[in-house]
């Protein structure tokens, strides 16, 4: 099953790239960039809806192979003369079945996880390094899901909530050449503030390599943080997520 999917996932990398790649228009002063990767995620920590509470929805990448129906993720870019930009990003996982633990009561739990983000970019150059600073918004997109048992938590047999919210964000990403073909990238950021989410970042750190001026391959790890909550306690309009998203990121960059 797993090689099966590994094998379908190539083959859409393949497509993206033999479709996609056309020499860069230095006519008009824009670069443009999309990847579609693949984040070999694991999901750590935990929702509360209603008076269910603690429900953990940990789960590895071997999990989430197993219950994962539909799963997307493209990264897009667009700068003007290497100064400004703009830059999306959109990833979502679709999982039908349930994560068995016996927490609290709660025995099985549901997770759908979508983010987007969208951010405005401004480079600056340093010799071969460049540095981008940017700000935007993160939105998410979740649909959580929760079975207890009776016996421990009367009242309350199951509930399901939908839940989005938009994050704002500022972060910065360095670009360093280690060679004619590999260069390094680390990129930070941070949001939240209290406005949607209490806390929200990502950290990732990635090496590109470049076959050629068009095509491009990137490794990379990334991990995405979020504290959110909104209601109160122990009540039934009463959502929480407190989760980290983690995990290697393999990627295929075509610039046009």
């Amino acid at each position: 099953m797993i090689n099966k999917k590994w094998i379908l996932i190539c083959a859409m990398l393949v497509c993206a790239a033999s479709s996609g790649s056309h020499a860069a228009d230095d006519s008009t002063g824009w670069s443009f960039m999309a990847e579609p990767y693949v984040l070999a995620s694991t999901i750590d920590g935990e929702a509360s809806i209603g008076r269910i509470t603690g429900a953990d929805v940990d789960m590895d990448f071997g999990d989430i192979l197993k219950v994962l129906d539909l799963g997307a993720m493209v990264h897009l870019e667009a700068i003007r003369e290497n100064t400004w930009g703009v830059v999306l990003d959109y990833g979502f996982m679709d999982l039908s079945n349930k994560v068995t633990t016996p927490r609290d009561g709660v025995l099985e739990a549901e997770v759908r996880q979508g983010v987007m983000e969208a951010f405005l970019l401004r480079r600056f150059q340093s010799g071969p390094s460049s540095l981008d600073v940017f700000a935007g918004i993160r939105w998410w997109d979740n649909d959580i899901g929760a079975t207890v048992d009776l016996t421990l938590l009367p009242g309350e047999r199951s509930r399901k909530i939908k839940q989005d919210w938009v994050d704002p964000v500022i972060g910065a990403r360095w670009t360093h050449p280690l060679s004619e073909r590999w260069e390094l990238t680390l990129r930070g950021d941070v949001g939240g503030f209290g406005v949607a989410s209490d806390f929200s970042a990502t950290a990732m750190a990635s090496a590109k390599y470049a076959f050629n001026s068009t095509l491009a391959l990137e490794l990379a790890y990334k991990a995405l943080w979020v504290d959110y909550e909104d209601g109160t306690r122990q009540t039934p309009g009463y959502f929480a997520y407190d989760t980290v998203t983690h995990g290697p990121l393999i990627g295929l960059i075509i610039a046009f």
